[in-house]
């Protein structure tokens, strides 16, 4: 069954190409938004299986649509698209709940795959620049020296970066799916979360990873 996308974008060519690209790609386009209003008030008479956003646009922008969703008790998996490698906006992003964030200049095999994992609901966090995220968003125990990760967990915690699943990093690294599920936990708790996405966002401050 193809994945059906609400697609969401201020620029009517920028929404014309992303039409055309997912539609060659098999993903069925529902319908499409000029502004965060009108994408909340057309997914409350036609859900759909993902929610392909840009964040910038004028009036509710992507994240303040993406809050108002949830506020609503609308799960629907978000994947938000910037032209910007931002490190706020995807702080913000990952607060209002989204699954996905990425680039715009993502490559269109990279596009397709970020919607399927989404709607599969795999949570993916396109690596970003690291340096910003680590003078913006600092922990009180920024104290978690790179030696107290084994090499294994840290090649774990850069496969849980690009938003790989349990199952996805243990078929990456040989290893039985509860052995990684074992090392996830161990690793949640290295970093005091038990989120996965914010032990990602912590290992990077932290400079883990």
């Amino acid at each position: 069954m193809n994945v059906r996308v609400a697609l969401a974008d201020d620029q009517a060519l920028v929404r014309a190409g992303l039409r055309a690209l997912l539609e060659r790609h098999g993903i069925d386009i529902v319908f499409e938004a000029d502004s965060g209003t009108s994408l909340l008030e057309r997914l409350a008479a036609q859900p759909v299986d993902v929610v392909l956003s840009d964040i910038r646009m004028p009036g509710m922008d992507g994240i303040d649509a993406l809050v108002a969703l949830r506020a609503r008790g609308d799960t629907t998996p978000v994947l938000l698209l910037t032209t910007f490698d931002d490190s706020d906006l995807l702080l913000r992003a990952t607060d209002a709940g989204a699954q996905g964030f990425l680039l715009k200049d993502a490559a269109p095999d990279d596009l397709r795959d970020a919607i399927a994992r989404v709607a599969a609901g795999d949570t993916l966090l396109q690596p970003v620049s690291t340096e910003p995220v680590r003078a913006r968003y600092r922990f009180h125990d920024d104290h978690a020296p790179r030696e107290t990760f084994t090499e294994r967990e840290v090649a774990i915690l850069r496969l849980l970066a690009g938003g790989y699943s349990n199952k996805e990093i243990a078929r990456s690294l040989f290893l039985a799916e509860g052995t990684v599920k074992n090392y996830v936990s161990a690793i949640l708790e290295k970093l005091g979360t038990r989120d996965r996405t914010r032990a990602v966002l912590k290992a990077i401050t932290l400079q883990v990873i």
